[in-house]
């Protein structure tokens, strides 16, 4: 399992997520996003389906049934109904649920979630990776 960590100090949540749902269908692969709290996903699923004309994310919420052929399925649960192998993690809430059967996970937080990020770091046993914007907006590996 390989656990990338996004900082998120320049760019709000709602634009780092369509970039990465893009590269994870590119590669032929499923996403399960995970948000508790009910509004945020209600907003991430409005903002996927606008964020860009000529763009086309395809996806549905838990709950609102054919779960299991959604290519990104938006939960409060980490649960994949869809099957999914990337686990995009939007509000920097390390699931309750066992995350282990995941190939990926993408664990997004801002300042506001940085002790907890850190809390989290220590734990991870399996490959990690840490990333963070630069100046221009970029992303850049850190230590």
């Amino acid at each position: 399992m390989q656990v990338d960590f996004y900082h998120l100090t320049r760019t709000p949540v709602e634009a780092v997520l369509p970039r990465l749902i893009e590269k994870i269908l590119a590669g032929g692969n499923k996403a399960l996003l995970v948000a508790r709290d009910g509004d945020l996903l209600n907003r991430l699923d409005e903002h996927l389906w606008r964020h860009e004309p000529a763009s086309f994310l395809p996806h549905g919420l838990a709950g609102k049934g054919d779960e299991a052929v959604q290519p990104v399925l938006l939960s409060q649960r980490a649960e994949p109904l869809n099957d999914a192998g990337f686990l995009l993690i939007a509000d920097g809430e390390w699931p309750e649920e066992d995350v282990s059967r995941f190939e990926r996970i993408f664990y997004l937080f801002d300042q506001n979630g940085i002790d907890v990020a850190r809390q989290r770091w220590r734990q991870i046993t399996s490959a990690r990776r840490y990333w963070k914007q630069d100046d221009n907006g970029r992303w850049v590996e850190g230590p």
